[in-house]
């Protein structure tokens, strides 16, 4: 079984490189989609509120008879619940799914700085509380741009550890990512295969051919070299091990270099601009 790397965070904890997401995972599939990945060597499961599949994460850990601390967990905040008390409801209602009494990371889901009169400050401070208590272990943030990280930094105690952003070949985000680099804020990237588009590239396809890899563990090893943490999701058995197999091989230079050259800037991305985005689910 391939060992998956570490990275250390600002506060001292650790967190695998690889994980599992269950963005899109149907509920009803949850559960059997967690179990084979832990069965696989996955220890690190990425879920949401507004993904609701937490209580099939959390059942997916039952099942696996894997003891709950050998398992990092990570939820995020739905979108409407910013307000302090809603988002304290919010996340007594994550523990409660997930059947723990703590995550290892959570997370402000988006910033939405065009709603709740433009503040997301006291809904981090908010996770702060929670880091406190010690029912979420480390808190982060999701979808944060520049001037939303400065802002926290200038009217809040605590670095987020990491920041979960838009991240893959066409669209490299490396302002967002070296602003992290810069301040210890971990880069995960979401999107890591632009939702497939980028697998029938020429440069991916020549590379994955000349290593005898898919084309998707060569983007996925792409982004583990660049040092972001990454959580491809899939239902199928076959295709959840074959994420995993990335740490066998190596990317040269030049091949890295090459996948690096196919950002297209804001036009590569796929997903709503952090700024302007205001989703609220019903």
């Amino acid at each position: 079984m391939s060992t998956v790397p570490t990275i250390s965070l600002n506060n001292g904890t650790h967190i695998p490189q690889l994980g599992f997401g269950v963005y899109q995972i149907e509920p009803d599939e949850t559960a059997g989609a967690v179990r084979t990945a832990l069965e696989i060597g996955y220890r690190h499961i990425d879920t949401a509120e507004m993904y609701q599949n937490e209580r099939g994460v959390g059942q997916g850990v039952r099942d696996s008879g894997i003891d709950r601390s050998e398992v990092y967990i990570t939820s995020k905040l739905n979108n409407g619940f910013h307000r302090p008390d809603d988002a304290r409801r919010a996340f007594d209602g994550t523990l409660e799914a997930l059947g723990f009494d703590y995550v290892d990371l959570f997370l402000i889901h988006w910033p939405l700085p065009t709603l709740y009169d433009g503040d997301y400050v006291s809904t981090w401070q908010t996770l702060e509380e929670f880091k406190k208590d010690g029912r979420a272990r480390s808190i982060g943030v999701s979808n944060f741009q520049i001037d939303h990280l400065e802002r926290l930094a200038r009217e809040t105690d605590t670095t987020p550890v990491v920041n979960q952003i838009e991240v893959h070949p066409y669209f490299t985000n490396d302002a967002v990512r070296a602003y992290g680099n810069e301040h210890h804020i971990a880069t995960e990237a979401w999107s890591p295969i632009a939702q497939g588009k980028v697998l029938d590239d020429p440069v991916v396809t020549r590379i994955a051919e000349a290593t005898g890899r898919t084309p998707a563990q060569v983007v996925l090893r792409w982004h583990i070299q660049r040092g972001d943490i990454v959580f491809p999701k899939s239902v199928t058995p076959e295709r959840i091990e074959q994420n995993f197999a990335l740490f066998d091989f190596e990317l040269g230079e030049a091949d890295v270099d090459a996948l690096s050259a196919l950002d297209n800037g804001e036009d590569g991305r796929l997903g709503p601009n952090p700024s302007e985005f205001d989703y609220v689910p019903d």
